[in-house]
């Protein structure tokens, strides 16, 4: 398939996307508001995603999902390579299904889906205003203990190449406060299919992969050093060729 096509169809996908939003959103969210529940919004969120990851033609291979246990408040740390990493949420949903994640404050200002991310638990994160970023794992760190469970990307924004980025310390505060296991979950193939600074997507496979929790019992927010370095150093061997 030559790239002339592969932008198409990638143009074709996001257009659904966004008319899938435009179209469901609004009265998702009017319902939602009337009786005080958000369980379908989640639902109608998940099957958009699905159906245009299909139609990006991107596939997921998935292993380590005995490490996943639904009733089991956990954080999964995502290297972060590519806007399509998002499908780790994917790969997790089946077995966690109470999964949330963090996301920047700007996109909470997109029409429809930042008030739909918001509803269903996502923590917005402002890592402009520290004061704000603080509250935001405090937030987090609550819904956690509350019974849910989390996706981040330590990195805080995508990198180039193969090397990550340093760690942020904000999600491992979260977990500690929380007392729940860090689990890694290492994204192969993701900057294949589509790399940062590209704007269309090459269908392929990504490889989920997730690796053993790492329990943080016991520990307290000054550990946190030592443990970022040690999920990181998870990932970078799960991530060797």
């Amino acid at each position: 398939m030559s790239v002339i096509l592969y932008r198409a169809r990638s143009f074709t996908a996001f257009v659904v996307l966004a008319l899938y939003i435009a179209v469901v959103g609004p009265p998702a969210l009017a319902v939602a508001f009337l009786t005080g529940r958000s369980g379908h919004v989640f639902a109608l969120g998940r099957f958009g995603a699905t159906v245009v990851r299909r139609l990006l033609g991107i596939r997921l291979d998935v292993s380590g999902l005995e490490h996943v246990v639904g009733e089991r408040p956990t954080l999964y740390c995502i290297n972060h390579r590519s806007i399509v990493d998002v499908v780790a949420f994917e790969a997790l949903f089946p077995r966690c299904p109470r999964l949330r994640g963090l996301y920047k404050a700007e996109l909470g200002k997109v029409p429809v889906l930042g008030r739909a991310m918001r509803l269903v638990g996502f923590v917005p994160v402002d890592r402009g205003n520290r004061t704000s970023a603080i509250a935001s794992v405090d937030a987090a760190a609550e819904r956690l203990v509350a019974g849910d469970s989390f996706v981040i990307a330590p990195e805080g924004t995508r990198a180039r190449g193969d090397e990550m980025l340093p760690f942020k310390k904000g999600g491992f505060v979260m977990a500690i406060k929380a007392q729940v296991p860090v689990a890694p979950v290492a994204l192969h193939g993701t900057a294949d299919v589509m790399p940062r600074g590209r704007f269309w997507v090459k269908p392929g496979v990504v490889r989920v992969e997730v690796g053993a929790p790492i329990p943080t019992s016991g520990l307290t927010i000054h550990d946190r050093d030592r443990l970022m370095e040690t999920v990181r150093e998870r990932l970078q061997t799960m991530l060797a060729p």
